[in-house]
């Protein structure tokens, strides 16, 4: 199926992304984490795929 390598990617980097504002994650479920720690992985999620995008676009 299409999707799971899409879903790998994503998690990827979101675990990246996670990495990169100081918020620890683990596979599966993080329902752990404050909203603040969520919006910052989300919020760096965003801004590196604008900059992938602004990259793709050059």
């Amino acid at each position: 199926m299409a999707k799971q390598p899409i879903k790998k990617s994503l998690d990827r980097l979101k675990m990246e992304a996670a990495n990169e504002v100081g918020v620890n994650l683990k596979d599966g479920y993080n329902g752990n984490l404050t909203s603040k720690q969520a919006g910052s992985v989300g919020g760096q999620m965003v801004k590196k795929m604008i900059e992938a995008y602004g990259n793709k676009q050059k």
